[in-house]
Order: C-alpha cells, then sequence, then structure tokens
C-alpha cells in the first residue's frame, strides 16, 4: 500500500486513470496532471482542449469529469454538457439541423461543440495538449463533421453531450479500447474514432384522453460501467442494466438486433426484486468476479449480486453486512476478491467466498470516488481515489 497523495504530492483529484504505458494520469477541475514513472512530483498543466474555456453552461463544458489512460501517452478527458431545449420547428429535442438544412442556425448548431471527450498526449515535458476533440466515427452522414460525439447513424442527434464514466480494455483480443457511458447510452472508441452508441433501453406505455397509446423509449444516464474478463461491455444505467458481446470491427457496435447479430446482447434486464422497471435504481458500478457472478452497486440501495435465469431475468440478492447502502465503485481482482468503495463507509473487500466481508482500513478517506485496475504489472496495481486523495495497493 502507497499513498500517493502523501509520497508523491498527488493532491486530491476528481479522477485518475493509468494509459498502457503506467503514466498516471489526474484530473482536477480544468487541470490536468501527469505523473511518469521515476517522476516524484506530478507536472499539472491548465485549460486544455474543453477546458479552455471557463466553465458553465454556454461554455464548451460544464465542467470536467473523469479521465482514462489510452495508448501510451495518450488520456481521455471527459466533459458534461447542458440538455438541449426543443427549438422552435424542431420536435425532437436533440435534433440539430447542418448548413442549409431547415431551421438551421448557427447557434443550435454550435451545441454539437460542447461536452464531450478530448484526447490528450502527454509532452516530453511532462505537459500536456491537446490531441484532438473526439470526432471522427464510422457512419457514413458523419464523414468529414468535426462536431463531437454524437449519433453515428444519424449527425443529427445530439445524444451524447455529457460524459459520465469510462474504461478502457486491459486484456484480451480488444485490448485498448475505451468505452465511455453518457447522458444516454455507452459509446465505444479505438484510437481517435468512435461508434455510438448501445443502451438497455426500454418503452414506456402512455395512453391519450382520446384512448391513443404513446411509447417513448427511456434512457437514462448510464453509470455503470464494466469490462469482464472475457470481454463483455457490463452497463447499467439508472434503471435497466446490460451485458453486451463486442464484435472485432468497431462499425458493428451500435447494431442494435437485441439478442442477435454481431453485437448481441448476452443479458438484458432489471432488478425486479428492488424495483419496478419505471422506477431509478441509481446503479453506479457493474463488476464480474473471476467466478463469474456479476455484482451490481447503487448510490441508495447497496450491492446487489445478480446470476441470470435468462437473457432477460436474472437472480438477485442484497449482499449483507455493509454498514452502508450508499454505493459509488466496485471493482473485481484476478485474485476473486471484489472491492467495494462507499459513499461515507470507505473501502471494503468481498472475499472470493461471496460471504466474508472486512474494511480496508489502510485507505485513507470515507468517500471512494473510484477504483481502477491494472492487471497487467507484477504485482498487479488497484487505484482507490477518496475524498482524501489516492492511495495504490499492490498485489497478489
Amino acid at each position: 500500500m502507497l499513498d500517493y497523495t502523501r509520497t508523491f504530492g498527488v493532491g486530491t483529484p476528481q479522477s485518475v486513470g493509468l494509459d498502457e504505458g503506467l503514466n498516471l494520469w489526474l484530473l482536477d477541475g480544468n487541470r490536468i496532471g501527469v505523473l511518469r514513472p521515476g517522476d516524484t512530483a506530478p507536472t499539472w498543466t491548465t485549460g486544455v482542449g474543453q477546458a479552455r474555456q471557463p466553465f458553465g453552461r454556454d461554455s464548451l463544458a460544464i465542467g470536467s469529469t473523469v479521465i482514462c489512460g489510452g495508448e501510451a501517452g495518450r488520456a481521455y478527458v471527459g466533459y458534461r454538457a447542458a440538455e438541449m431545449q426543443r427549438a422552435e420547428g424542431i420536435s425532437q429535442r436533440t435534433y440539430i439541423p447542418g448548413p442549409g438544412e431547415p431551421n438551421y442556425t448557427p447557434e443550435r448548431y454550435a451545441e454539437y461543440q460542447k461536452g464531450d471527450l478530448d484526447a490528450v498526449r502527454l509532452l516530453p515535458d511532462g505537459s500536456v495538449a491537446l490531441e484532438e476533440h473526439i470526432w471522427r466515427t464510422t457512419g457514413a452522414s458523419n464523414a468529414g463533421k468535426q462536431i463531437g460525439i454524437h449519433n453515428t447513424n444519424d449527425f443529427h442527434y445530439e445524444e451524447d453531450r455529457s460524459i459520465l464514466n469510462c474504461a478502457r480494455v486491459t486484456r484480451g483480443p480488444h485490448r485498448g479500447d475505451l468505452y465511455v457511458t453518457t447522458n444516454h447510452g455507452v459509446t465505444r472508441i479505438q484510437g481517435l474514432t468512435y461508434n455510438s452508441h448501445r443502451h438497455p433501453g426500454w418503452y414506456l406505455i402512455t395512453t391519450n384522453p382520446d384512448g391513443t397509446k404513446n411509447q417513448s423509449l427511456q434512457c437514462p444516464p448510464m453509470y455503470g460501467l464494466g469490462i469482464a474478463r472475457n470481454g463483455d461491455v457490463l452497463v447499467a444505467n439508472e434503471q435497466m442494466v446490460g451485458v453486451l458481446i463486442p464484435s472485432g470491427r468497431l462499425e458493428e457496435w451500435d447494431r442494435e438486433y437485441t439478442w442477435e447479430g454481431p453485437t448481441p446482447w448476452r443479458f438484458k434486464s432489471f432488478n425486479e426484486a428492488l424495483n419496478g422497471q419505471a422506477a431509478d435504481d441509481l446503479w453506479r458500478a457493474f463488476e464480474q468476479t473471476p467466478a463469474g457472478r456479476y455484482y451490481l452497486g447503487s448510490s441508495e440501495f447497496g450491492v446487489w449480486a445478480m446470476t441470470p435465469r435468462s437473457r432477460s431475468v436474472g437472480n438477485w440478492s442484497k449482499l449483507a453486512g455493509l454498514p452502508t447502502d450508499r454505493i459509488l465503485s466496485l471493482k473485481s481482482t484476478d485474485d476473486g476478491a471484489l472491492y467495494i468503495g462507499t459513499n461515507g463507509a470507505g473501502l471494503w473487500r468481498l472475499e472470493p467466498d461471496g460471504v466474508t466481508l472486512a474494511p480496508v482500513r489502510q485507505v485513507a478517506g470515507q468517500r471512494v470516488l473510484q477504483l481502477v485496475y491494472e492487471p497487467n504489472v507484477m504485482p498487479s496495481m488497484l487505484l482507490v481515489l477518496t475524498e482524501q486523495g489516492l492511495t495504490v495497493l499492490r498485489g497478489p
């Protein structure tokens, strides 16, 4: 165990990440820090990319959210943007006409530039520069349009405006791929190219006074994100959970054929033991242990174990023994354990037996904001970020 805040002076960042070169990336508001192997302190750079303007509702971003490492010397920084409002003559809130199209305005088109994701690069002196604001995608309608992350199959729909979580694939055939969750779904990124998006949505049916029916697709914000050992992508929004099987082709990521096709759902459902489908379960983390058991953490309803009974029904049971139901993060490690980050009771470890729980008292802090696992070093690394700073656990 090593306290990086005391040893290296990394402070109390809001998010951390490791790239393939084991550079440690730190995000703190409008500044990005990097601690390279061998450094005694991080180098900080302020005002890069979307943070080059002061944060605010009418600026490029309301604020920064998360940072994830990519290939050696590269990281990805996520930002939050305000929800869009419907404009005159436009029935859909997220629809933005392009130049020369009906109802086009430069002001509405400029909304594309807000929020989203920056790719940044480490320079030889340890500082950071913008590599590119992510805009390249696989969809034909998006070709050549440098307008950030939006719907891949039709650029008019600006549905992914806020990055809420991120995870780099650390092993297997898709090693190096990045997944980010947003206010709408989960987007897959390879290098500087993305495909957006997938979501375990469901249709809410309502009845009008005249007896006619309306149906609306429900896709709440998505915070829960994990990568299983076999490469499956684990996602959870406020109401639904899903397990996706990614193909080897980025352009196939957004092809939704439910249980079939190149990127099918292995599982898609909700926790009927906790709430009805329309109620928010407030999922914040989703992991699978080496034994194959799924665990989800809620910001209000504790940790739940789940074993699929079919593709759309699961057996759910709440984990007993924690001092709080307020969960912010989970991380499975190769020794079979599950680390549980609480909001108010510090870090806990669930042993591979799925029953034995104990607090990890060496880690300072009561709010565990983020857990990052790097299995490709010996011994392995677990980064634990709390309100008091960063601690790194090594082993076994």
